[in-house]
């Protein structure tokens, strides 16, 4: 798609979660990729090196008051949806929608700490811009148009998501955000599995002045039980195809980008 456009393929090192990541693993993305013919401008850009842009857009949030410390662990939240409703807990995007525990009445004036979680106010947000503020993104995947959606909307489905985890100093979605931004990227293309998560992109590009680019979501590569591929299914990483004699051309037809005999 790149190509088709005159445009450029860029490859991004996201290792915010340093629990999660290993020289080998890193290793693995580029020979990979490399084997499948795709190429890239060098160097990569690295997110574990951009933690000082990170954070001074953690305190321009904050200095707006549109953010605010939490406290809560997983199971504190599991616990304040579990009482008194009754039925499955609401889910969105970001995991268990977050029943506004930690929310202050008023915008917090006093600095956060250095390993705050932080969560962005978006009933903050509703009383500046109003809750029928309308959101939108171009979509040229399979749900292709203009997807539309209310900050009302986020307030029920999605929540005062994380822009900050304890020990990170970011979140996935405050970085790709700001490094989407910085490497000005035209387009970007990703699985469905982020569609929902796209909104909460949007919207901080809203209230930042970031321009929107345009998104395709591609459906998933599937098993033949119906499950997503994952990367917790070594089994069907692309270095054990490569070792089992597998050619770039027999994984594109496998996942369909390309027919028999083409």
């Amino acid at each position: 798609m790149a190509t088709k456009a005159n445009g450029e393929f860029l490859l991004r090192i996201e290792d915010i979660d340093q629990s999660r990541a290993r020289a080998e693993w890193e290793e693995l993305i580029y020979k990979d990729l490399r084997w499948l013919g795709l190429s890239w401008p060098t160097p990569v850009m690295r997110q574990s090196e951009r933690l000082e842009a990170y954070s001074e857009s953690l305190h321009a949030l904050h200095n707006q008051g549109l953010l605010y410390p939490c406290r809560c662990s997983r199971a504190d939240i599991k616990a304040a949806l579990n009482a008194p409703q009754e039925g499955a807990m609401p889910v969105g995007p970001d995991g268990l929608i977050y029943p506004g525990t930690c929310r202050p009445k008023n915008a917090p004036t006093q600095p956060f700490a250095p390993g705050d979680t932080l969560r962005l106010n978006l009933n903050e947000i509703a009383k500046r811009h109003g809750a029928e503020l309308e959101l939108s993104f171009l979509e040229t995947g399979p749900q292709n148009g203009r997807i539309k959606f209310t900050l009302q909307e986020m307030i029920d489905t999605v929540g005062d998501v994380v822009l900050a985890r304890a020990g990170m100093g970011t979140s996935y979605h405050l970085a790709v955000v700001l490094d989407d931004a910085a490497q000005e990227v035209t387009h970007v293309v990703r699985g469905m599995d982020l569609f929902d998560a796209t909104k909460i992109h949007v919207l901080l590009q809203h209230i930042m002045g970031i321009s929107s680019p345009i998104y395709h979501h591609h459906d998933l590569i599937r098993d033949d039980n119906g499950r997503r591929l994952a990367k917790r299914d070594d089994a069907r990483a692309i270095r054990t195809y490569r070792q089992d004699g597998h050619t770039p051309d027999s994984i594109r037809q496998m996942v369909g980008l390309t027919s028999s005999g083409t």
